[in-house]
């Protein structure tokens, strides 16, 4: 059996994965805070718990926000920041006694996605986070695309592409750029675009319930953001050009954006035809800890 862990913001969860990807056990605790001790401690006791309930030692895989620096081998870009700057993996694997295999949690959704997921059987899957940030990953036959600085998929800090007069020099972002797609296409900035334009006050979820009531306002905003999520997608699509691409996260779950995107990217992808499908996860939450547990393959050793 595998074990999958997912370390988010507001929840750890770990779960057991039979061979043909059945669940067999789900556990969560929230996550304590920004304590980085109490991290370790809430991880290894879940762990410690499923293999009690299951009567055998697991391989186990991490989903982890941020990546591990290949050149220091501390953690860097979590929005859990209290992982940022230690040696996360070290400790770890230190406090649960075995090899453990991490991978950011952009690239364990595209990899569970692909595997036995929405974009199961294709060639190359791009999983793509639309939440409080912006991030993805990439699966190639059934394997986490890294790159050797641990990036690859990490498409919200490129610029937006094609911008207009309007949209230059776009938002500041946390990275200190102006302009990155996670300044434009999160969660929160498409609420701050609309309260830019109207003044008014809502998140995206009832955005998009105005949008559908007929309100012309959240219609206007809402058709902005999928002109620029065509955009950036579509300069996915000119450098990966992948199978399938799944949207994941919170906005991901907007419905209307698998009517509406396939219409609009065909513009700016250099192609006379577009075959690329977008996809809704099959997994959703779930696909991060059974990412995880996949890290491992079939017979990995523990």
């Amino acid at each position: 059996m595998r074990i999958g862990i997912d370390i988010g913001g507001t929840k750890i969860e770990a779960a057991a994965l039979q061979p043909d990807g059945a669940i067999a056990i789900r556990k969560r605790v929230a996550t304590p805070g920004q304590d980085y001790g109490a991290v370790i401690q809430a991880v290894r006791d879940l762990a410690s718990e499923i293999e009690r309930e299951i009567g055998a030692r697991a391989s186990i895989g991490v989903s982890m926000p941020g990546t591990l620096s290949a050149a220091t081998g501390l953690v860097k870009n979590s929005n859990s920041t209290c992982l940022n700057g230690r040696p996360f993996d070290r400790d770890l694997t230190a406090a649960l006694g075995r090899s453990l295999r991490f991978a950011n949690d952009a690239n364990c959704f595209a990899l569970s996605e692909a595997i036995d997921g929405a974009g199961k059987g294709l060639e190359t899957v791009f999983g793509v986070i639309l939440g409080t940030g912006v991030g993805g990953g990439i699966a190639v036959r059934g394997r986490i695309l890294t790159g050797p600085n641990g990036i690859a998929g990490e498409w919200g800090h490129n610029p937006l592409p094609w911008p207009r007069d309007a949209e230059r020099p776009g938002p500041l972002c946390y990275c200190g750029k102006h302009g990155c797609i996670e300044s434009f296409l999160s969660g929160p900035s498409l609420s701050r675009d609309h309260r830019g334009q109207t003044g008014e006050e809502f998140d995206a979820d009832q955005i998009v319930g105005r949008a559908a009531q007929g309100d012309r306002a959240s219609e206007a905003t809402m058709q902005r953001y999928e002109e620029r999520l065509a955009r950036a997608l579509a300069s996915a699509i000119n450098l990966l050009d992948p199978d399938a691409i799944v949207l994941g996260g919170g906005v991901g779950r907007i419905e209307r954006l698998y009517r509406n995107l396939p219409k609009l990217w065909g513009r700016y992808v250099f192609s006379d035809t577009v075959t690329t499908k977008l996809l809704p996860p099959q997994w959703g939450d779930s696909s991060g800890v059974r990412g995880a547990a996949w890290l491992w393959p079939a017979g990995g050793q523990s």
